[in-house]
């Protein structure tokens, strides 16, 4: 497939907008379970308008792909059947949540709806409600991509799997400076666990890898054109020049440049940022921490090129063939 640039930015940004909040929610569980220290309302309320502006960003650069930006609303319409329609619902609902979370933790409003049970905070409430939005939210993406039955790289639980795990080790890589900052206290809880969400996106992400390597095309040119026979040759592509079908459905690069895509993202996505926040703590400087988030979300979009590119088409079959 043809990789869109603004679907690249799209997927990546409101992923690592996402990890980001679960984060912060995450972190407000350790807190209520006595894992962690207490930490400044402000941190959560910094961390959330982060989160907002990655969504925000995020959702902007997927207007770059519409045809008619004006006619965006109708994209919900179909949300009965379609993963793009309810992911259009769902966004919106989230990023509101997330809103409402931060504003609450700036204004310090922690009022307990059950006595004095910490988890009935109202902050604990709304960010459980989002952090249900934000699993729904990824769910929805990966299953754009997954359900595709004819694209058999993308067609597989791996796809809403690792779209999950590499949202939520953007997230925590995304928050770890923000903990030298603001919390550094807690800085080994956040940067320990991106460490460790990293490494498990790393062997979800090997795991498709391996399995696209090994898929066998469903469709041939003889089931194309329903003739049996073994010797097939195709002369022509029945136009001079190029259309949608060449553009739109093959990124148009050798092998050569999508392998080292490969290689590339691999590197910048997982061993390399883990190392940095190794680096990081051991020399508690706290650029290596903002170096390890920069490099592995450039990584992230050369997975996410990658990702679209790696998926044939069948309709390939012919308009590759010359």
């Amino acid at each position: 497939m043809h990789p869109a640039f603004s679907v690249i930015f799209l997927t990546t940004l409101i992923g690592a907008g996402q990890g980001l909040f679960l984060a912060l929610f995450f972190s407000q569980v350790s807190v209520v379970t006595n894992l962690i220290p207490q930490q400044d309302s402000h941190f959560y309320a910094v961390g959330s308008l982060i989160s907002v502006l990655f969504l925000v960003v995020g959702l902007f650069a997927s207007f770059f792909h519409l045809g008619h930006p004006e006619r965006a609303w109708r994209s919900a319409a179909m949300w009965r059947t379609s993963w793009l329609s309810r992911e259009v619902i769902v966004l919106p609902m989230f990023t509101l949540t997330v809103i409402i979370y931060g504003a609450l933790h700036y204004f310090g409003f922690h009022k307990n709806l059950v006595g004095a049970n910490p988890v009935s905070d109202v902050t604990f409430i709304v960010g459980a409600i989002g952090a249900v939005l934000c699993f729904a939210l990824f769910i929805c993406t990966g299953m754009i991509y997954a359900c595709l039955k004819f694209l058999q790289e993308w067609h597989t639980v791996l796809t809403p799997i690792n779209f999950t795990l590499l949202g939520m080790a953007s997230g925590y890589m995304l928050v770890t400076p923000l903990a030298n900052f603001s919390v550094p206290g807690n800085l080994n809880y956040y940067a320990d666990t991106a460490i460790i969400l990293t490494f498990i996106a790393f062997i979800f992400r090997v795991a498709s890898l391996v399995r696209n390597r090994r898929l066998k095309p469903k469709s041939t040119l003889q089931s194309a054109i329903g003739v049996r026979h073994s010797n097939i040759q195709q002369k022509a592509q029945g136009a001079m020049g190029g259309s949608f079908n060449t553009r739109e459905f093959f990124h148009g690069k050798s092998a050569v440049f999508v392998k080292n895509v490969k290689w590339i993202f691999l590197v910048l996505t997982f061993p390399l940022p883990a190392l940095l926040v190794v680096i990081g703590l051991v020399s508690d400087l706290s650029y290596f921490f903002y170096m390890a988030f920069i490099l592995q979300y450039i990584g992230l979009l050369a997975e996410r090129w990658f990702f679209f590119a790696q998926a044939n088409h069948p309709q390939n079959l012919y308009y590759q063939t010359i």
